[in-house]
């Protein structure tokens, strides 16, 4: 049977879901970078994130929410880097329900290592072939992207979600 919907745009689809799959097979698989520590995707998110965020003082919650993801997987995330010595938890004095996150020096030196690494291994080739397409057409493939991925979990119309059985 061939299927047609995607009309012309077959290919773009393709690579859209074949990155999804790579990217969801290695999201939680750790791996050393040049140097004695192992990351997965989803820890160099959250530390990126962090890192990134360092002086809004964001509780875990808040911060899990802005990535998308569970606060349980935020929390497992953060537990192994603590572990690690990458970051470390405090809590408000006037909240001690509330944590915050903060890296380590250790913490900021690994991500500094790995960004190094992966813009060597990834993204300078990537950035090149950007550089060469006007920068209103890759705004555009961005919002193609954020299309694709569809709308976060909380914005998805509860009568297209499925029943699950109890």
């Amino acid at each position: 049977m061939e299927l047609v919907w995607m009309g012309k745009y077959r290919n773009i689809v393709e690579k859209c879901i074949r990155y999804g799959n790579v990217y969801a097979s290695a999201y939680k698989k750790e791996y050393h970078v040049d140097s004695d520590l192992s990351f997965s995707p989803a820890q160099v998110q959250v530390l990126e994130y962090i890192l990134e965020n360092e002086e809004k003082n964001e509780s875990m919650g808040q911060i899990a929410a802005r990535l998308g993801i569970s606060q349980s997987a935020f929390s497992k995330n953060v537990q192994k880097m603590t572990e690690k010595g990458l970051l470390e938890k405090y809590h408000f004095e006037n909240n001690r329900k509330t944590v915050i996150v903060k890296p380590t020096e250790k913490g900021r030196k690994a991500y500094e290592h790995y960004s190094e690494y992966i813009y060597r291994q990834i993204f300078q080739k990537m950035f090149t072939e950007l550089d060469a397409i006007p920068f209103e057409y890759v705004e555009r493939f961005a919002h193609i992207l954020d299309m694709a991925a569809g709308p976060a979990p909380e914005c998805r119309d509860p009568a297209l979600i499925p029943e699950t059985k109890k």
